[in-house]
């Protein structure tokens, strides 16, 4: 093997990394982004709900933006492999993976749609505030979807937290 090709296997670019595992290892990313995802928006309507300190709430929003971010990289991964896949017989994991795919994209669309018409709101007119109320409840919905997803998921592969696998991890 050439030096150069022993280089990039040993450090193993993303694109690489993403090629080599399974679509099952994906699956389980992506269900580990989304729970993550999910945990900190909880976290964050919490906090705002018991009226903490501003600069925590800005901290903790900044945390759930960037597992938003997460997700989305989780999502587009999947979708590669799983397009490449769909000829494949369909597991019962793979249903519910795809299942689980599709609530994380209604997630994010939806989550995308508050913060578009929020920065479009410049008139407090209450047929605009409805539409804006509208989309809320909305992407509270496909939270909601998300989490139940995330539910499905874990019931039919309880190994995808890195915590009930055999192995010892060590960071």
């Amino acid at each position: 093997m050439p030096q150069a090709s022993r280089q990039s296997a040993k450090n193993g670019t993303r694109q690489d990394r993403v090629e080599t595992e399974s679509s099952r290892d994906l699956a389980d990313r992506l269900y580990r982004n989304a729970t993550e995802c999910v945990r900190q928006r909880e976290r964050y309507a919490r906090l705002v709900r018991s009226g903490t300190p501003e600069l925590e709430q800005r901290s903790a929003l900044s945390v759930a933006c960037l597992c938003d971010e997460i997700l989305r990289e989780g999502v587009l991964e999947y979708e590669k492999v799983a397009t490449a896949e769909a000829s494949k017989p369909a597991d019962d994991w793979r249903h519910k993976a795809n299942a689980l795919w599709l609530a994380s994209r209604e997630y994010q669309r939806r989550h995308h749609n508050c913060d578009e018409s929020s920065r479009q709101l410049s008139s407090r007119k209450p047929e605009k505030l409805q539409e804006l109320a509208m989309e809320y409840d909305l992407e509270a919905s496909a939270l909601l979807a998300l989490r139940l997803a995330l539910a499905a998921y874990r019931k039919v592969c309880p190994d995808c937290e890195l915590e009930t696998r055999a192995q010892s991890f060590v960071a």
